[in-house]
């Protein structure tokens, strides 16, 4: 089974909001993580999306490649999120997808050492929501990983 069908069907199992609302894995790389969702599931009173849809992506997003980046690692963690930030710049009136990736790369390193010395460690991580190619929307969020007994 590849990545991306892997990663649907767990987020899928481990957070039913995905599946309400048709969330799908379009892409997985070490770098980012694409999910999409469409309109239907998603809509709001103006027909267009559900602001707390396209913040749910975004979230799903930006966890997922935290988790995987983790996992691909060795290291096996719970992944919460700490707090976000949601900027919502144009409707969404079709299906729409969340690219995540991390907000500074160059902080992993340093983000794993802490890991594994206090056992949990807090990153940020972005998500950029597009619709139709341009850009719709954007979320900054602190996620927290705990390294789990045994890791």
């Amino acid at each position: 089974m590849d990545r991306e069908r892997s990663l649907e069907i767990y987020l899928h199992r481990q957070i039913p909001l995905s599946a309400a609302m048709k969330a799908s894995v379009q892409s997985v790389t070490k770098e980012s993580v694409i999910l999409s969702a469409p309109l239907e599931p998603n809509i709001n009173h103006k027909s267009t999306v559900f602001g707390g849809s396209a913040s749910a992506l975004g979230i799903l997003a930006a966890w997922s490649i935290l988790h995987l980046r983790l996992v691909d690692e060795g290291y096996h963690c719970e992944v919460v999120i700490q707090s976000n930030q949601m900027e919502y710049d144009h409707p969404i009136s079709g299906a729409f997808t969340a690219t995540s990736s991390l907000s500074d790369a160059s902080v992993w390193p340093k983000f794993l050492k802490i890991l594994t010395r206090k056992k949990r460690a807090r990153i940020e991580v972005q998500s950029i929501l597009t619709f139709e190619g341009a850009t719709v929307g954007k979320l900054e969020g602190k996620f927290v990983a705990f390294l789990r007994d045994g890791s």
